[in-house]
């Protein structure tokens, strides 16, 4: 059997996943929804204390995996461990090992702070003094203690965030599998959220598994697995990601895209591509670059923009296209890599 590579690194997955000690452990997963495959043999390790981002846009696989991992959906097919766990064969154990938070919201609004989160103890089999204390930990730990009496739906959308937090932690779990969790959040709680993702990473070794599909999130995570219509395209830490482009990405917005990517190919011998109203390319010293092509082609170029590479443009010169197309709606989706034209002439 041909041994799984990661997408950065030319060692066996079966090999890394010994030498680390993953907390997590994805092999070959495939799913499939009758006629459409939602996953296309996916493998990847998450490492202990690590906080890991999945990143796609919508149909990318992201929440399939994530249902998976949190014990709610059995896969078509392959392997899924958590703390030496099999998601499919020991769901009950492997659930005391882990917290999840979904996107939708889980607490009662009725209740306050104390009650959800005492209620939550049974389900976990947590009971009387010991529940008590561990409450006022987790409450005291989410900045929450003072409002514990107070019903939820008198807290902000970060604070109640924060009691969902507080409930996928209660019983101590090693891992953290959090989808989507800063939708509905203003600035101000997403920066909130984020810096205790690293608390819980740092100060209690928590393994944290967010789902996203925005960038600047993505670029806060440890190593990312990035997916795109069912497989996993990227894998590895935001930096080694955006490194292997190297030099620039040159925007160039013209009336024909098509017709000056061809142009500037066979006269720079360089790799132009046509996305949309753009034209695309990745170029050592782009600011060099550009005066040369502005002036070869005077007139055809309406705006352009030089910058270093980011996710986004991983996402484009793994797969081809942008991270945001068109809807069949006809709904609008980003410029090339997300970025606003500047430089207008």
């Amino acid at each position: 059997m041909t041994p799984k590579f990661s997408a950065v690194e030319s060692v066996p997955l079966e090999v890394q996943s010994i030498r680390t000690g993953a907390i997590i452990s994805v092999r070959d997963l495939i799913h499939r929804y009758q006629d459409r495959t939602a996953l296309n043999g996916i493998s990847f390790d998450v490492h202990p204390a690590e906080l890991f981002g999945l990143l796609g846009p919508n149909g990318s696989g992201k929440t399939t995996l994530f249902r998976i991992l949190s014990t709610l959906m059995v896969p078509s097919a392959g392997t899924a461990q958590i703390a030496g766990l099999d998601v499919v064969r020991e769901p009950a154990a492997l659930r005391r090992h882990i917290g999840v938070v979904f996107q939708a919201q889980s607490v009662d609004p009725k209740l306050t702070a104390y009650e959800n989160l005492w209620h939550q103890g049974h389900l976990y089999g947590l009971r009387g003094p010991a529940l008590k204390q561990r409450i006022e930990e987790i409450l005291t730990r989410v900045g929450l203690l003072d409002r514990a009496r107070d019903r939820v739906e008198t807290f902000s959308g970060g604070m109640q965030r924060r009691i969902e937090l507080a409930k996928g932690l209660l019983h101590h779990p090693e891992v953290l599998l959090l989808d989507e969790p800063t939708t509905g959040l203003d600035p101000g709680a997403r920066r909130d959220l984020w810096q205790y993702l690293q608390i819980l990473r740092d100060q209690e070794q928590v393994s944290v598994i967010v789902t996203t599909h925005l960038m600047e999130e993505a670029e806060r995570c440890d190593r990312l697995a990035i997916l795109s219509e069912g497989k996993l395209v990227a894998l590895g830490t935001p930096a080694e990601l955006t490194r292997e482009i190297g030099g620039d990405v040159v925007l160039l917005e013209a009336r024909d895209p098509e017709k000056l990517a061809e142009r500037i190919r066979t006269m720079f011998h360089v790799d132009a591509t046509a996305m949309g109203s753009h034209v695309r390319l990745e170029i050592e010293n782009g600011h060099r670059f550009v005066p040369d092509v502005v002036e070869a082609f005077p007139g055809e170029i309406q705006a352009l923009s030089v910058s270093k590479p980011t996710l986004e443009d991983v996402f484009i010169h793994r797969t081809g296209h942008r991270f945001w197309n068109e809807d069949k709606d006809g709904g609008t989706s980003t410029t090339p890599a997300g970025k606003k034209v500047s430089s207008k002439r």
